[in-house]
């Protein structure tokens, strides 16, 4: 959701929030956030990161990690480094260029630390050409500490650690898992037991002993635990709220309004029909380690309600079945302990996607509630001045410790979503997923279509105020819609799931980079939003600033006008293509994004920065960026396939 904002001022004040209440609950460290790269869209975990494109993430985790940290409260940016799949999660090794892993997989995490100064990172699960991240010599000793100069926690994922050895001498400082058993862990008695025995030179490991507790000093100095002189946080119920609400409604994204029957007048509705579980159910609470016990939670179902008040008759009817139907706080099937139970051997050896398995008795008892909700909605649907389908995914799909199977929508949704249609072609069709679905049964029948996330404590308020057209949506996708996990390059390319070893042969060609490439027709391309209004981006001009070996700088100016009849947000973004690269290049590349705000019939020039980094790509054979003298295209676009401008400028090596 906070990456559908495209909003860097949002992205500061929503790390700012959760610094905040950590603060005020006694919290030193937030384990948060996740910034994995979206490989592919079947990732369990997707929902808790942040999009496909590197520089979206980069210029996004920095305020969000300096938001944190201002109320004396650590981040801990995860999973370091490509965690992009829950099957086989504890053991899976990815085979990965160099250069895709300096040009996809890192960027996020360097960001994070050069220049957000996150004082924790996260060791991942996985792998990395045959070694364990939480470890890994390469990532944490020569990358992270050596080039990237951090100096904070070095923390394992919860059962992360394989190796004592390994992970005294290779950047660990803090293990952590999920059992009590305290004194077993790889860095407890074990560690004792090998320098005692000898099997590590006593002074080195002495000396590395003294650097993790260095690290560990350092950061609790930094945060004022020594000195107690920690900032007070809390949670404000007026400020914090509003803060909560604009990241919610500036992340919701409108996909499709052909017909422009979005938004609905609330004053010509006097009986609204609501279908569809989602409607009525709260997220927070599931999903994995990512869940939490939110003081409260708007559902879209209480949102539109408390914002018609009594003026309209609001009809609830669920469409479909799931089990937890009519409990708002119902259990995703986490136990007691869900770290625990996803880290079960079981779990960790499945070879592909688990799917949710059901008894022929329950699959039964399914199809036939299915069919009774359906013919109720439908039924409902006649007599409605307007109706709203939210529905979507859960935490059941979207989970840690696992993958989904398919993107399609579990609980026979499409069926009811294409019945719906036929009965009311004006049913505005709102999805409430952390990540994307496939939409193809229906998509060519819809005329609205609202993608929401999930979006926190207020997010049902915010689509509420979106559909009736108090708020103008403002939110762009982080992530390409494929419109089947079929066309997904880590599948056509590479391998997902795989077995114990996974290729990434797709190399740099992820998200767009493949299908702007490939020429893969999409649902819906990355950076994608409509408005209620619309906007025109025109005039692209750049300079050549600054042209050096070791510095680049390109001034990058546009005009952009609000031609519609209210206020609104655009978000310009400007990709780079190299018109005749020296090695094999994705079509192009993000490299600059704004989002503007623009009154009724206002224009303003805007111009943007474009550094050395905005050209470079990864050179494996002398092992740095560099980047080639010629000819760059800049594009000024809407989105990855809207173009709406471009210019051109010549460049030395």
């Amino acid at each position: 959701a906070l990456a559908a904002t495209w909003n860097r001022a949002l992205a500061h004040s929503t790390g700012k929030l959760l610094g905040k209440e950590a603060r005020g609950r006694g919290k030193d460290m937030i384990l948060a956030p996740g910034i994995n790269m979206m490989r592919s869209p079947l990732c369990g975990r997707s929902f808790e990161y942040m999009g496909e494109d590197p520089y979206l993430v980069s210029e996004l985790v920095v305020p969000l990690v300096q938001g944190i940290e201002e109320n004396d409260v650590s981040s801990c940016v995860k999973h370091f480094a490509v965690n992009n799949q829950e099957t086989r999660r504890l053991d899976v090794d990815v085979e990965v260029s160099e250069r895709a892993l300096r040009e996809i997989y890192l960027p996020g995490f360097e960001a994070a630390v050069r220049r957000g100064k996150a004082k924790g990172i996260m060791g991942a699960y996985n792998k990395l050409r045959g070694t364990h991240c939480c470890h890994h010599d390469s990532l944490l000793n020569q990358i992270l500490r050596g080039e990237w100069g951090f100096e904070g926690i070095v923390v394992s994922d919860w059962g992360g650690v394989h190796d004592t050895e390994e992970a005294l001498m290779n950047g660990l400082d803090i293990e952590m898992s999920v059992t009590n058993d305290f004194d077993k862990y790889y860095m407890a008695q074990p560690l004792i037991d090998l320098i005692e025995c000898g099997e590590v030179d006593k002074k080195t490991a002495l000396a590395k002993i003294d650097e993790k507790v260095r690290h560990i000093l350092n950061v609790m100095n930094e945060l004022h635990m020594l000195d107690g002189e920690r900032s007070a946080g809390g949670y404000n119920d007026y400020s914090d709220k509003a803060s909560l609400r604009q990241t919610a409604r500036e992340s919701i994204v409108l996909l499709k309004n052909d017909k422009n029957i979005l938004p609905l007048d609330r004053k010509r509705i006097k009986k609204l029909l609501v279908v569809g579980e989602n409607a009525n159910r709260q997220h927070a609470s599931g999903g994995g380690s990512a869940e939490i016990k939110a003081l409260y939670e708007i559902t879209p179902l209480m949102g539109i309600q408390m914002l018609l008040g009594g003026n309209t008759e609001v009809v609830y009817k669920p469409g479909y079945f799931n089990e937890d139907n009519g409990n708002i706080w119902a259990s995703t099937g986490d136990s007691e302990n869900g770290q625990a139970d996803s880290l079960d051997q079981d779990n960790v050896e499945s070879p592909a996607p688990v799917a949710i398995e059901v008894s022929p008795e329950q699959k039964q008892h399914r199809l036939e509630m299915n069919e009774k909700y359906m013919r109720e909605a439908l039924e409902a649907a006649k007599d409605a001045d307007a109706v709203v389908f939210v529905g979507g995914l859960t935490h059941d799909y979207d989970t840690e410790g696992q993958d989904r199977a398919d993107m399609k929508l579990p609980y026979d949704q499409d069926r009811l979503i294409s019945e719906l249609l036929k009965v009311r072609p004006d049913t505005v069709v709102t999805l409430v997923a952390g990540s994307p679905v496939d939409m193809s049964a229906w998509l060519g029948d819809v005329s609205s279509l609202v993608y929401s996330w999930y979006a926190g404590m207020e997010g049902g308020m915010a689509l509420a105020e979106v559909i009736f057209g108090d708020v103008n949506p403002s939110g762009h996708l982080p992530e390409t819609f494929p419109i089947s996990e079929k066309d997904c390059p880590a599948v056509v390319l590479g391998e997902f799931p795989g077995g114990d070893k996974v290729h990434y042969n797709e190399d740099i060609f992820v998200g767009y980079r493949y299908f702007d490439t490939y020429d893969v027709p999409v649902a819906f391309p990355f950076g994608y939003g409509l408005s209620y209004t619309d906007f025109v981006m025109t005039g692209i001009r750049a300079e050549v600033v600054e042209d050096t070996v070791e510095s680049k700088a390109v001034k990058v100016s546009f005009d952009i006008s609000n031609i519609g009849s209210r206020a609104g947000a655009a978000v310009a973004q400007i990709y780079v293509a190299d018109k005749y690269p020296k090695v094999k290049k994705a079509a192009k590349e993000l490299k600059a994004f704004e989002k503007i705000y623009l009154e009724a019939g206002e224009t303003r020039e805007i111009s943007l920065m474009l550094e050395r980094e905005a050209f470079t790509y990864y050179d494996e054979a002398s092992h740095q960026f560099r980047v080639d003298a010629g000819s760059y295209m800049l594009l000024l676009a809407k989105n990855a396939e809207e173009i709406m401008d471009i210019t051109e400028i010549e460049l030395k090596a």
